[in-house]
């Protein structure tokens, strides 16, 4: 895809990379990459939202051959940061898109930054609460993999083994503890929970919880897709985002600055 432009930052020690399209004026969204993976699996959902709209797709810390730092952030920490990030890239008013565990960490943000969004997309959400086992995790993950194409799977592997496999570890066990589904409930924005109709992890009956635990949201299936609908049904994906995107709108407006949480327990 061309016009990307590519940017490293750097926030607390925490290393992030940028991909950017620009279109001045025209609605905003952030894709953030799930575990294990990286900007690389939005490609196909970024080129078709950048028709009509500026898109940032960011790599998170030990991800995409983004360096790992001597520590492990857990979800809070790592969105923090990344509200950071956002605002070096002066993004204001965007819609946060977050695939799998990019879900916990938009979800996170939005908490943490309102500021920033204007509604929250959540594809593929984990973890279910009634599945919250990593050996459960992991079969379903297996299951799903074994039948998607095999040029994702391509692109699937290849990040998992830039990622490593104790990186991936140290992740996941934020990814299993995150309680996204008490996390949702204090959103101040709309929040789109959007599934493949043969989606495995996240099944109908979780993301239904879901939505019924939020303020403001609604459920999209992307028929006859997987996990990774948001690559292999890239324009249907697209199209459902563009549709929530005109419709969400800030609940509320902070009078200046970001508007910051009281601290709570850490959710990692």
């Amino acid at each position: 895809m061309s016009g990307v432009t590519t940017q490293h930052h750097s926030v607390t020690n925490l290393a992030f990379r940028s991909f950017s399209t620009r279109r001045p004026g025209a609605p905003v969204y952030v894709l953030v990459h799930g575990i294990g993976m990286s900007h690389r699996y939005f490609r196909r959902l970024q080129a078709e939202l950048a028709t009509d709209a500026e898109v940032r797709a960011v790599d998170l810390p030990g991800f995409g051959g983004v360096p790992k730092p001597g520590r492990t952030p857990g979800i809070r920490e790592t969105a923090d940061a990344l509200g950071r990030v956002l605002d070096e890239l002066g993004v204001r008013d965007a819609v946060m898109v977050g695939q799998s565990m990019g879900s916990q960490w938009v979800v996170e943000l939005a908490r943490l930054r309102p500021d920033l969004a204007r509604g929250v997309v959540a594809l593929g959400p984990v973890v279910d609460s009634a599945r919250r086992e990593a050996v459960t995790q992991a079969l379903l993950l297996a299951r799903d993999s074994a039948l998607e194409p095999p040029r994702l799977n391509g692109i699937v592997v290849s990040d998992y083994l830039r990622c490593g496999p104790v990186w991936y570890a140290r992740q996941a066990v934020h990814m299993l503890r995150y309680p996204i589904e008490e996390r949702i409930s204090g959103l101040g924005v709309p929040l789109l929970l959007m599934r493949g109709s043969n989606d495995p992890i996240a099944s109908q009956e979780w993301v239904e919880r879901l939505a019924a635990r939020a303020p403001i949201a609604e459920v999209a299936v992307i028929e006859g897709h997987r996990h990774l609908a948001h690559f292999t049904a890239p324009r249907e994906t697209a199209e459902r985002i563009r549709d929530f995107s005109s419709r969400a709108r800030r609940r509320s407006a902070p009078a200046a600055g970001p508007a910051r949480e009281s601290p709570h327990p850490p959710a990692r």
